[in-house]
């Protein structure tokens, strides 16, 4: 049997998926379907039903890592366009034939499948394929609507052949153009109208592969400690403490208590921790205002389909009082993740003079996240 790897394109940043609404929505390969999200879900449903030789899941560089836990797939890094990404794939394969398809096809129709990779050496590429019912116009022209074709995805080429095209430098939409660009012959199969491609968020409605998320909670948990250093601002929760002439000793701005809270933010999903994100031999984050990263990190939590329920955080100080900030500090706190201020929690105790805390040599900051999978069926 002719050997077959199969390559799953998922590095887009779903920009018009995305642009639907003024929130920030998660790209449409990390919405959850059920407990799965969709590309994962995708690349399952394709092992069911055939057997392939390598399969490899082409993902962003930003998402590449949180990828890998999912499964123990080939992961490739993407570029910064679909046939770059593609490229970036096919490097990695030895088969005589490669499936191309794009996660944001994410229903698939086991019969177009089949008959993609039944026809498979008849020609160096097999199309699925609609006829068009309706009118068509080119500018201020009707056209012949039985000369166009709706082209779908996957498609099935000659490895070698794509190869080829791909190297010459031209750009193209998709595989069959690559391959036809050669000279060569491309064979069109009945496609499949479940085969709808996801681009806008009312789009879901046309695929029932999609089941609504599970209604699971996820729960993080970071502390963090920096010391004391005289001569230096101190903020805590992005709010500047005012009342001393020291802040913390630290390679950013040694916001300690948002700190713990990105940890405990990127603990509930799963995404390892704030040293791993934004280390401290990278000399960009020097003196970096911490709310800042924590923008960054809830974007980076949202965009892999989380939603913050509530956080709760206790800050460890024998000194400085902080009982006038607190409430400046919910809604610094309850604005960035974009929560409401009620499930923004704050608390500050001392250590009854205890320990390095106690002794007015530094502070310690505990933080509690939950989140859930973004809930599209609301929106």
């Amino acid at each position: 049997m002719r050997s077959i790897s199969l390559v799953l394109l998922g590095a887009g940043s779903s920009s018009r998926f995305r642009a639907s609404s003024n929130k920030i929505y998660p790209k449409k390969q990390w919405l959850y379907s059920g407990d799965k999200p969709l590309w994962l879900q995708v690349t399952q449903n394709f092992e069911k039903i055939y057997k392939f030789d390598k399969i490899i899941v082409v993902s962003s560089k930003e998402d590449i890592e949180f990828m890998k836990n999912f499964g123990s797939y080939s992961f490739v890094e993407g570029g910064s366009s679909r046939q770059e990404s593609l490229n970036n794939a096919i490097k990695n394969i030895d088969s005589e034939f490669v499936l191309v398809s794009d996660i944001a096809r994410c229903c698939l129709d086991e019969s177009m499948i089949l008959r993609v990779i039944e026809a498979r050496g008849e020609v160096d590429c097999i199309v699925p394929s609609l006829n068009v019912s309706d009118t068509i116009y080119q500018n201020e022209n009707p056209i012949d609507r039985d000369s166009v074709k709706i082209i779908q995805t996957p498609q099935l080429s000659n490895l070698a052949l794509l190869k080829e095209a791909l190297s010459l430098g031209k750009e193209f939409t998709d595989d069959s153009s690559a391959i036809k660009s050669l000279g060569k012959k491309v064979k069109f199969v009945e496609g499949s109208l479940k085969a709808h491609k996801l681009t806008i968020l009312d789009d879901i409605k046309k695929l029932d592969c999609i089941k609504t998320p599970v209604s699971t909670q996820f729960v993080g948990f970071g502390v963090d400690i920096h010391p004391f250093e005289k001569d230096k601002e101190m903020y805590l929760c992005g709010v500047h403490i005012d009342s001393v002439d020291y802040g913390f000793k630290a390679h950013s701005d040694g916001d300690v208590a948002i700190h713990a809270l990105i940890d405990a933010l990127l603990g509930a999903c799963g995404m390892g921790d704030i040293g791993e994100l934004y280390p401290d031999s990278d000399m960009q984050y020097s003196g970096i205002d911490s709310k800042i990263l924590l923008k960054d990190t809830v974007s980076k939590i949202k965009s892999l389909g989380f939603d913050i329920i509530n956080v709760d955080m206790t800050i460890l100080a024998q000194a400085p009082r902080l009982l006038s900030f607190k409430q400046r500090m919910r809604e610094k706190i309850s604005n960035i993740l974009e929560i409401e201020m009620r499930y923004v929690n704050i608390k500050a105790t001392t250590t009854e003079k205890l320990g390095f805390v106690g002794k007015k040599e530094g502070v310690m900051v505990q933080a509690v996240a939950n989140l859930k999978y973004f809930d599209w069926t609301g929106e």
